[in-house]
Parts: structure tokens; sequence; C-alpha cells
């Protein structure tokens, strides 16, 4: 398992969510963003979920 990371932000860049969480793959790791952004109300928020890597999974300005 990798452990991915989720960030949200606030307009004014202030970060309001910033959690890691654990997925077997780069597309589990998308999916699981997806929800947890949705359970939280954050997907019209500006956010990033990255890999261990750096890559970008989600992103939404």
């Amino acid at each position: 398992m990798k452990v991915y990371k989720l960030t949200v932000f606030e307009k004014d860049g202030k970060k309001i969510l910033d959690e890691s969480f654990e997925a077997a793959s780069d597309l589990e790791a998308k999916k699981t963003g997806e929800s947890m952004l949705e359970e939280k109300g954050y997907l019209d928020h500006i956010h990033r979920c990255t890999s261990p890597l750096g890559k970008l999974l989600l992103f939404h300005v």
C-alpha cells in the first residue's frame, strides 16, 4: 500500500484539509480521494490529491 495526500484550500489559500490515506494504486487513490471530497462537502473547493512520487491524481481550481 502507498500513502497518498489529499489537500483542500479556501480561495484565499488557507489550507482546510490535509489528510493522508493508503491505497493500492493511483486509480484506487483517485476514487478514494473523490469519495472523501464528496463526503466532506469539498468537491467545489480548490483541492489536489498527490501520489507518493508527487504525481497529481486530482486537481481542481
